[in-house]
């Protein structure tokens, strides 16, 4: 109606005493009302790009990025080439500067080719990259994972690790647990996880680097990381939102279900849980990881490993733990908002996103701007949907 305009609520947090967004109302349909939150801030996402485009893209990816609300994400490197020199690094960060909606950091590699044998060029890249990841392999090598820990430390980065002990996995593919053996699978232990989280915590300790958990998901590492914390070692970590509402026994016989690590079991996501409201996880992130359907096609046991989330990752959270009482909306804005960026170093910079929390829809994979279409939710109804999302001063995304 003319002369109205949207009612709009700035979320207000201790964590956040400065917020104070410029937004314009009168880009918002009048009629409802909606929450203005700090850009979401996601450091753990899969992007494709280069070397796997026809998976996504830095455009496509940072699309859904701005459409879920963030307006920050890191860049995994398991990539071609893989960015472990500054040469290789630069054929990436110079698609960002191009295509790019949001603002993306990528992470140098680990090692080189993340073959695990020699160190990468941390020194080069250091003051490019966010922080240093081989993720989608562990490092297997305790002395390798010593190195990178010192030579990071002297560079002020941190080694963000994914945890995985290959010797572990025995062609697993699911989690090692009930759904597993009642239906002929080869299931994946906790142990491979929890395992090298175990050793890295030692050498964290032992060398003072900054060392972050890539995507936890059994009750050991929780356990692990939170007696870690309370010896002083320089560790956080994160877990992405199916982990969090979804266990295995909501598995079906379907590659959106495919994930590594696995949806675990009861326990595990209760742990998780309980690891969140008491600090021992210190942030949320998506591992949004796309793949072609051909690549999502074949079951459980064929399909490529990776589900896409950033598109609805605020509004499955906001349903699945604010609505029902297990967090405080506080609680979510500082796992997706306010600690990625302290831990991280990546500042706010005005950026906002504006959501109307009580409209609710469908999860419908075919609307998605992201070219991943993989995902567990896929047909459940979520609260919360993104309307505006702004970064350095500009709109980047608008319902």
């Amino acid at each position: 109606m003319q002369g109205q305009t949207a009612k709009l609520t700035v979320f207000q947090s201790d964590a956040l005493p400065f917020f104070s967004p410029a937004v314009n109302a009168d880009l918002l349909p009048v009629g409802a009302e909606y929450t203005v939150f700090p850009g979401f801030c996601d450091v753990h996402v899969h992007f494709r790009e280069p070397g796997f485009s026809y998976k996504e893209t830095i455009r496509t990816g940072s699309l859904a990025a701005a459409r879920g609300g963030y307006t920050d994400v890191c860049t995994m490197p398991n990539l071609s080439p893989v960015p472990d020199s500054p040469t290789h690094l630069q054929e990436q960060l110079d698609i960002i500067d191009r295509d790019a909606v949001i603002r993306v950091h990528p992470y140098g590699a680990i090692t080189v080719n993340e073959k695990g044998e020699t160190l990468a060029d941390l020194t080069g890249m250091a003051k490019d990259v966010i922080a240093f990841s081989d993720d989608g392999r562990g490092v297997q090598s305790e002395e390798m994972m010593r190195e990178a820990m010192l030579r990071a430390k002297s560079l002020y980065k941190i080694v963000a690790a994914h945890c995985e002990d290959n010797s572990l996995l025995r062609d697993g593919y699911i989690h090692d647990g009930v759904y597993a053996k009642t239906h002929g699978h080869k299931g994946i232990c906790s142990e491979s996880e929890w395992k090298p989280i175990e050793r890295d915590l030692r050498l964290a300790k032992e060398t003072g680097c900054a060392y972050h958990v890539c995507h936890i998901s059994a009750k050991e590492s929780v356990a692990l990381i939170r007696r870690a914390k309370r010896e002083g070692v320089d560790v956080t970590c994160e877990t992405a939102p199916h982990y969090l509402l979804l266990d295995e026994t909501d598995l079906q016989e379907d590659g959106r279900f495919k994930m590594n690590p696995p949806l675990r079991g009861q326990a595990d996501r209760e742990a998780l849980l309980e690891g969140l409201t008491d600090g021992t996880i210190d942030m949320i992130a998506t591992d949004h990881a796309p793949h072609s359907a051909e690549e999502k096609a074949k079951g459980l046991q064929g399909s490529a490993f990776g589900v896409v989330g950033l598109e609805t990752a605020f509004p499955a959270l906001y349903t699945g733990l604010v609505k029902t009482g297990i967090l405080s909306l506080e609680k979510l804005i500082e796992l997706m908002a306010v600690n990625p960026r302290r831990r991280f170093g990546i500042p706010l910079g005005g950026a906002y996103t504006v959501w109307n929390l009580n409209e609710s829809f469908p999860v419908d994979p075919a609307a998605f701007l992201s070219k991943g279409r993989a995902t567990p939710f896929e047909g459940m109804t979520f609260y919360g949907r993104g309307y505006l999302t702004a970064a350095d001063g500009k709109i980047v995304y608008q319902q």
